[in-house]
C-alpha cells in the first residue's frame, strides 16, 4: 500500500508544496514543530534512509540543503535543524525545522497554524527557494 507520502506525490493528497524535482519534493508538514516546518522526500518509496542508493541519498540532501535556506531566508530562526526518524511513515523523509530553542527539535512542542498561515508561509518558502 502507498504511503501518505506517495499520495501526496500523485497528487491524491493536498499539500503545501514548497518545491519539486524529478526526484525530490518538499511540503509543510501539517503538524509542525514550529511554523516552516517543512519535510523533504524522495519520489522513490523507500522505507528507511540507509535503504537508499549513494546516488538518492545524495540528491535528496542536496535538495535538503536548498529547501533549508530558502527557510533561512523566509522564516524567523536561529537556524534550520535536519532531522530524520523515520518511524511515523514508512517513506525516507527530512525534517527541516526553524529553531529557536531546543524544544522546537524535540516533537513534543507544536504549533497550530490556520490555512491562511500555511499557504502564506509555504509562498515565502517557495519563492525564497526560486531566488
Amino acid at each position: 500500500m502507498a504511503s501518505i507520502f506517495t499520495k501526496i506525490i500523485q497528487g491524491d493528497i493536498p499539500a503545501y508544496k514548497i518545491a519539486e524535482t524529478e526526484d525530490c519534493i518538499a511540503f509543510l508538514d501539517v503538524n509542525p514543530n514550529a511554523k516552516g516546518h517543512t519535510l523533504c522526500v524522495p519520489k522513490k518509496e523507500v522505507d528507511k534512509i540507509t535503504d537508499l542508493s549513494q546516488e538518492d541519498y545524495l540528491s535528496l540532501m542536496s535538495f535538503s540543503l536548498k529547501v533549508a535556506k530558502a527557510i533561512e531566508r523566509s522564516v524567523s530562526c536561529k537556524r534550520v535543524g535536519f532531522t530524520v526518524i523515520g518511524l511515523e511513515v514508512p517513506h525516507v523523509h527530512v525534517h527541516l525545522i526553524p529553531l529557536n530553542s531546543m524544544a522546537d527539535a524535540t516533537f513534543s512542542k507544536k504549533e497550530v497554524l490556520t490555512p491562511s498561515d500555511y499557504e502564506t508561509v509555504a509562498a515565502d518558502i517557495m519563492a525564497a527557494y526560486n531566488n
